[in-house]
């Protein structure tokens, strides 16, 4: 049997929904090894291009915490870091 491939009429790429279900996979094995991460609490979404993964919590990547990576591991680490990150601002010297 022939895999489906879809063109997105956004940009004219390949679509593979049998990669992205694959990926979904990723996603749903890494929140049950860390339960209490920010991807299982805030569930960003999920979305392959090209070779890479971008995890997006919010309406744009320039407005929202956003994560990218190789594999869906690597981009929900990336999300996660940058999600405490927004959460806890730098460390700055307190005056005694």
């Amino acid at each position: 049997m022939a895999m489906k491939k879809y063109v997105s009429q956004r940009n004219g790429t390949t679509c593979n929904p049998n990669r992205t279900a694959r990926a979904t996979e990723e996603m749903d094995q890494y929140c049950e090894a860390h339960p209490r991460g920010p991807a299982v609490v805030r569930r960003p979404q999920l979305f392959a291009r090209g070779n890479n993964f971008v995890v997006l919590l919010g309406r744009s990547v320039a407005e929202g915490i956003v994560g990218f990576g190789a594999t869906v591991p690597s981009a929900l680490r990336a999300f996660e870091h940058q999600y405490l990150r927004t959460l806890r601002p730098p460390n700055s010297e307190v005056a005694s």
